[in-house]
């Protein structure tokens, strides 16, 4: 499948297929963090960067496949750039809703939330997860290195703006990286945001996968906790302190699953089985080598399986 990956397992969404609307790497973000890679086209420009009219064939042909011993629980909008980008969102999503009947959540930097047409777009989804790294200029610049297009207070209105008018469940993430925005001016002026913005629920992160930069540094849980508790609303720390022990598994079974993809298909079974991983260890692993175009998804008698694109 070109434009969907998964289903993977999501600690915060249960079991996702992921829709991937924007292609590498189109955003108006450079975040220091972003483990899908450098920005290469920097824009606010929003167009339809994909034929919508192929994503939703796609999504068809998933729905018709699907293996019903493991349904889906959610539809998951992203983006190997920013997904609000696309002009084709309003039609997905609804196309999604009526054709599924599952929740559609979308993952968005929300920096163009200050735009009516993507706040529309937006408010048949039933899970909105946007992020607001940092409230103050100077910290926003470092971390996620916008476009000259974005500008933090038009993004906190937007957000603000958005939270008001939609009636589904609001995720604001916050990713927090040593040194970068996590001062304690960092801290007040994002209390001040989300007294605002009034969130549902904020989610705090840090530097868990590899990042684009290795001066992105991680939080210890504790600091993100401590950070947690004073803040406004509910907050919970979504940092997954496993996945970097897990990191050097993840490296080492990277070019082992590339060998044995070579010569068959497998099934995210079959991965986790031979190469004895646990279910999220391979979930991850087979995403990032999605993302980064050493494996491709195929669809077989309604099982999905995984292979080299030179094996397809």
């Amino acid at each position: 499948m070109k434009y969907l990956f998964g289903p993977v397992n999501s600690r915060r969404l249960g079991l996702s297929l992921g829709i991937d609307l924007v292609p590498a790497k189109i955003c108006n973000f450079n975040c220091i963090y972003c483990e899908v890679g450098p920005t290469t086209l920097f824009t606010c420009d929003r167009k339809e960067y994909t034929p919508t009219a192929d994503i939703i064939a796609e999504i068809d042909d998933f729905l018709a496949t699907v293996n019903p011993s493991r349904p889906v629980d959610v539809f998951t909008i992203t983006g190997s750039g920013e997904p609000t980008l696309h002009t084709g969102l309003a039609d997905i999503i609804r196309h999604l809703k009526a054709k599924s009947g599952k929740p559609v959540a979308v993952l968005t930097n929300g920096s163009l939330f200050h735009l009516t047409e993507v706040r529309d777009a937006l408010l048949d989804a039933d899970i909105v997860i946007p992020s607001l790294d940092a409230a103050r200029e100077e910290s926003f610049r470092k971390i996620n290195r916008p476009a000259s297009c974005s500008r933090l207070e038009e993004i906190i209105n937007g957000l603000s703006l958005f939270c008001s008018e939609f009636k589904g469940e609001l995720w604001l993430e916050i990713l927090l990286a040593k040194g970068i925005n996590d001062s304690a001016d960092d801290i007040t002026a994002l209390q001040k945001a989300l007294a605002r913005i009034k969130p549902a629920r904020i989610q705090l992160n840090t530097v868990v996968r590899p990042p684009l930069e290795s001066f992105a540094r991680a939080l210890t849980e504790k600091e993100l906790n401590d950070i947690g508790r004073r803040l406004p609303g509910t907050v919970e720390v979504i940092a997954d302190f496993h996945k970097r022990q897990r990191t050097g598994v993840q490296t080492a079974k990277k070019n082992e699953l590339f060998e044995m993809l070579k010569r068959r298909p497998c099934t995210e079974a079959d991965i986790c089985e031979a190469l004895n991983l646990d279910d999220e260890s391979t979930a991850d692993l087979i995403q990032f080598m999605r993302k980064s175009g050493e494996i491709i998804q195929t669809v077989h008698q309604g099982k999905i399986y995984y292979q080299t694109p030179q094996a397809s």
